[in-house]
């Protein structure tokens, strides 16, 4: 008798009833029962959150511009993630189950977003409360929605602070461009003031030489005529000297006078520029914001500056009006001498006067000749000061507009982008090399390989493992094995091929590959089920318990939900093992599209399992040609 004959002498008598059809029709479904429906209950369970009861309480009283809370609170309404119900208080119905969660926005959330504007900075607190009583999930996706909105309303204000920064920024540099224009004039203005006071000081340093001059002819003729008193004998030949020397000094002090108003002027223009100077230089450090008392420091430091130049001028002034009443001076005493020649009479009392006048314009012109001289020398002090104020305003300009440029000035697209990209700095771009559609379709490889197990394990609850038959008779072991397999294996590939309908058209699990995955599910089937046959017919009832207790350790090895990586170490010799971990990677890599070359291996290994299966029945089939007393009669049947 064939293998194949065996098979279907098998399959006959399971089905040779009314009740028996419907039996093998129910093993038929059982894998469908289990994989479908609870795939369909769990296709999406995200897609349903909107059904889930979750309470709101928003008790913020906003802050300044910000009303956070009711930001937060609009922003959950909209999404519609939660049955959101918004109310006041919250505890008691997380406490009886009415919500599922509850999220608080406190009274001073808003405040303590802005906080950091007043200098006491300070952290806006969600409050989250949840009761594990009512789901433990339910509690796990909450603590995710709270840290999204947390996430949000962090990059928000983060945003919002950094644009008003930025903002900041941008009027810093508009200000110290002003101030820039500033110091650009005020380093115009002391460059001119240096080169009038170096005007000045040449000018000055003249004037001294020429009163120098005049006080020497003046001391002449002071002498002259202090000789001419003594010497009135002769008389004709002194005139002639005094008028000759009185002309040489009313000329020489003409040059002297003109000279000197020349410079008078200068120095009077010199004056006004700095008059004009310290007026430019108050009005525009008023326009930069100076208080009145830093314009009026700053004045009365420049006044000390120019003070040698005021003192300076004052004796310009008055040594060019002094020079001017003795050119005059000089004049007459020259006409005078000159009438002295033609004039004898009362030259006695002319030479006194003119002895004494004489006297006068030599003292004056000494004074003159010593005050010019203190001016000389303070002008060079002045100098150098005009040069360093020069100098620094000059610092000052470069200083500015070299800062100027490194002050950032975007404009409003610019900063808003930067504000964002310092308020949320991290963006997340999801890259998925294979992505199961849906939370149902993430766990199908796992409940599959379950259903193809579980499907398995029913078939042997009806069909007999080895034909007495064909053992009575002496077949070979290996055909008697076969003979038993065949039935299981083509009742489970109709139970993979209606699993696999329902689960594909029905629930809407689309594969990536479908044809494969149906092939590599069909591949399962033909391995459980030569597994849980081996197990039957080599140890009879007990072989249904090893069944269940293979199926119970494949559930915590195999890595359906979570990676089996994160199991305890000592269950890792499980995972590389038992058959359920190498199915269920093989229908991940087939249904999501991932490499088919893991697919192979995982093939492979499910193939010597069913080879050793198959060898393990058959060895099981040679023991059992022998009849034994708890063979005819067993301790245990199930």
């Amino acid at each position: 008798m064939s293998a194949l004959r065996m098979a279907f002498n098998e399959i006959r008598r399971v089905t040779s009833g009314k009740l028996p059809k419907l039996a093998v029709l129910a093993l038929a479904l059982v894998p469908l029962l289990y994989a479908s429906l609870y795939l369909y209950a769990n296709k999406d369970p995200y897609a349903n959150l909107n059904h889930v009861p979750a309470a709101l309480v928003v008790k913020d009283k906003g802050a300044k511009d910000l009303n956070a809370g009711k930001d937060v609170a609009d922003e959950l309404l909209k999404g519609q993630k939660f049955n959101w119900k918004v109310v006041d208080e919250a505890d008691e119905g997380v406490r009886k189950g009415e919500y599922i969660f509850a999220l608080t926005l406190p009274e001073d959330f808003s405040e303590a977003l802005t906080s950091a504007e007043q200098n006491k900075p300070r952290q806006g607190v969600l409050t989250l409360t949840t009761n594990d009583a009512n789901n433990y999930l339910g509690s796990t996706i909450a603590n995710q929605v709270v840290s999204e909105v947390r996430r949000a309303v962090t990059a928000k204000v983060s945003t919002e602070a950094a644009d008003k920064l930025l903002l900041g920024f941008s009027t810093i540099r508009q200000e110290t461009t002003k101030a820039v224009d500033g110091a650009k004039q005020l380093a115009d203005g002391s460059a001119t003031l240096r080169d009038k006071i170096g005007e000045l000081d040449t000018g000055v340093q003249q004037l001294s030489t020429g009163a120098v001059t005049a006080a020497n002819g003046a001391a002449q003729l002071r002498d002259g005529t202090h000789e001419l008193r003594s010497q009135t004998a002769a008389l004709p030949d002194g005139a002639k000297k005094i008028a000759d020397g009185a002309r040489q000094v009313a000329t020489g002090n003409e040059t002297a006078a003109t000279q000197a108003e020349e410079y008078a002027k200068k120095a009077q223009a010199l004056v006004g520029v700095l008059d004009q100077a310290n007026g430019d230089i108050a009005t525009r450090l008023r326009a930069l914001g100076f208080t009145e008392e830093q314009v009026q420091n700053v004045l009365t430091t420049l006044g000390q500056v120019r003070k040698p130049v005021d003192d300076a001028n004052g004796k310009v002034q008055g040594a060019a009006g002094d020079l001017r009443k003795l050119a005059t001076g000089a004049d007459q005493v020259a006409a005078g001498a000159e009438q002295l020649s033609s004039k004898m009479p009362g030259l006695v009392a002319g030479v006194g006067r003119l002895d004494d006048g004489a006297t006068k314009l030599a003292d004056g012109n000494a004074q003159l000749r010593d005050g010019l001289q203190k001016a000389a020398t303070g002008t060079p002090q002045l100098k150098d000061g005009a040069a360093k104020l020069a100098d620094g305003s000059k610092q000052l300009y470069d200083g500015l507009s070299g800062g100027v440029d490194k002050i950032p000035n975007q404009d409003d697209p610019t900063r808003a982008a930067i504000a964002q990209a310092i308020g949320d700095p991290v963006a997340v771009r999801g890259l998925s090399q294979t992505k199961a559609a849906t939370y149902g379709a993430g766990l199908a490889p796992f409940f599959l390989g379950l259903a193809t197990w579980i499907g398995a394990f029913v078939l042997f609850l009806l069909l007999r493992p080895l034909s007495r038959r064909a053992l009575a008779a002496g077949q070979s072991a290996l055909r008697v094995a076969l003979g038993g397999w065949l039935p299981g294996a083509l009742l489970g590939i109709v139970q993979v091929f209606v699993m696999f309908t329902v689960v594909r058209f029905v629930v809407d699990i689309e594969p990536s590959n479908p044809f494969g995955t149906f092939g590599f599910l069909a591949l399962m089937s033909l391995t459980f089920v030569a597994i849980l046959h081996a197990l039957n017919a080599a140890f009879g009832a007990v072989g249904k318990f090893l069944g269940l207790i293979l199926l119970i350790l494949q559930l915590v090895s195999a890595g359906g939900t979570f990676p089996w990586q994160t199991i305890p170490v000592p269950l890792y010799p499980l995972h590389y093992g038992l058959p359920m971990g190498y199915a269920v990677d093989g229908l991940r890599h087939l249904m999501y599209g991932g490499d088919l070359g893991s697919v192979g291996k995982d093939a492979l290994i499910l193939l010597a399992w069913l080879v050793g299966a198959l060898a393990l029945s058959s060895v099981a089939a040679y023991k059992q040609r022998v009849w034994t007393a708890s063979k005819l009669k067993p301790e245990l049947v199930l």
